[in-house]
């Protein structure tokens, strides 16, 4: 195991709106506040998108198993935000559910909004992390510095 150690910086409450993609909004976001590292918690729904539900096996590299949903899906989850020369690395777990039925994976690509998501941003200052793809897993894991 690995740390680092910082404190709370800015805290932020955003509203993400009806169709907004999820994602794409957060980075924008990210982008014109300067967040170097941050987390997020959140609740609301979604409307559609794609989640990887875990590997199809648990084999490295590994092969992404992924589910696309749609017709509007209650959800809950948390995230982690580090920029590096690529912008914004945006890392999201979710669990959501529709009916009797449940999904938990990490929200991907343009996942979009139903109603309402309701999040807080916690910016973390004095962390010595970064994220980029790891050559070993494919992955864009964390790196303690």
């Amino acid at each position: 195991m690995k740390y680092t150690k910082g404190s709370i910086g800015r805290v932020f409450l955003l509203k993400f709106e009806d169709n907004d993609i999820l994602i794409d909004k957060l980075s924008l976001f990210i982008k014109r506040e300067r967040v170097k590292a941050a987390t997020m918690i959140f609740i609301g729904a979604l409307r559609k998108g794609d989640l990887v539900t875990g590997p199809r096996k648990p084999v490295i590299p590994p092969k992404p198993n992924k589910v696309t949903f749609k017709d509007g899906w209650e959800v809950m989850g948390i995230g982690t935000i580090f920029v590096n020369s690529k912008g914004p690395q945006i890392h999201i777990h979710s669990s959501m559910g529709k009916k009797n039925k449940a999904l938990t994976g990490c929200i991907r690509g343009n996942s979009k909004v139903f109603l309402v998501i309701e999040a807080v941003l916690l910016e973390l200052k004095g962390i010595k992390a970064s994220k980029d793809i790891d050559p070993k897993t494919g992955l864009n894991l964390l790196r303690i510095i």
